[in-house]
């Protein structure tokens, strides 16, 4: 049986297709994909739920993946420092191949099946941590084989996967199925699966910072102050919660350098 990722496109000759016609082909098969994620939500809660508790008792989140969904990983691992203001080894996402396919492909990384674990042992991996396998197809090796040695060693996992039934949801825990069907590129789950994964990382991170106190409102009140942009929303957040002036907002958050102490001793005033 052909998995749902690897079944052929819907679309044919491409080649022969104007622009126009490409773009709207594959905005056509893009407009599916959050209705395939909202089919999970009862999935991504659950895992959501113990991501929060663990990441409140002290425990870490990683994320391990290769190509594609490797990348996805840590994009959502390193946004989460200066949106939310935790640590940068609260929210690790490890890559088969190392930081250098990040930006480049290592041939046959993914095809080894223990170094997810020795990776994930460079962190000291515990039984307090969660990690979470990213895999479109549901078959990487590095993603199984870390999977595996984690229930081995009884720590607790999920996965982010665009196929039902994979070996890897049936390795895990918490599995996250989220089926889109065939790629406008047959194969290229760069694409709908992508964006998908994409979508549930957003969801995963997002929640549960919620949860463990990060935001308050809808506010990022412990974003890093890393930039101008970011500095002049700190000014605005402190004086929409406090009623205050610009100049008094822009005093107390370059004195305190956070939103949220700012906000604090502005109202203790």
């Amino acid at each position: 049986m052909i998995r749902t990722t690897e079944q052929d496109s819907k679309h044919r000759h491409l080649e022969q297709k104007t622009t126009r016609e490409l773009l709207e082909g594959i905005n056509q098969e893009d407009k599916t994909v959050a209705y395939s994620v909202e089919q999970c939500i009862d999935q991504i809660s659950r895992l959501v739920d113990v991501v929060a508790d663990r990441l409140l008792s002290g425990g870490r989140l990683f994320y391990i993946g290769a190509g594609t969904s490797g990348r996805l990983g840590v994009v959502d691992a390193s946004e989460c420092p200066p949106t939310f203001g935790v640590s940068h080894d609260l929210v690790i996402g490890l890559i088969s191949g190392g930081d250098q396919a990040i930006r480049k492909a290592v041939e046959f990384a993914e095809d080894d099946t223990e170094m997810a674990w020795k990776d994930l042992q460079a962190y000291q991996v515990n039984e307090k941590d969660f990690v979470i396998g990213i895999a479109a197809s549901g078959t990487t090796p590095y993603v199984i084989g870390g999977i595996e040695k984690c229930k081995e060693n009884k720590i607790a996992s999920g996965c982010i996967t665009c196929n039902l039934g994979s070996p890897l949801a049936s390795a895990c825990d918490y599995p996250i199925e989220c089926v889109v069907g065939p790629e406008f590129l047959t194969g290229s789950t760069r694409m709908k699966a992508g964006t998908a994964q994409k979508m549930i990382l957003n969801m995963i991170s997002t929640a549960a910072m919620i949860k463990i106190g990060r935001v308050e409102d809808n506010k990022m009140v412990n974003m890093q102050l890393s930039n101008n942009k970011l500095v002049a929303r700190g000014i605005k957040m402190i004086m929409n919660a406090c009623a205050c002036d610009e100049d008094l907002a822009h005093e107390y958050l370059e004195r305190y350098k956070s939103v949220k102490e700012a906000i604090l001793k502005i109202k203790n005033l």
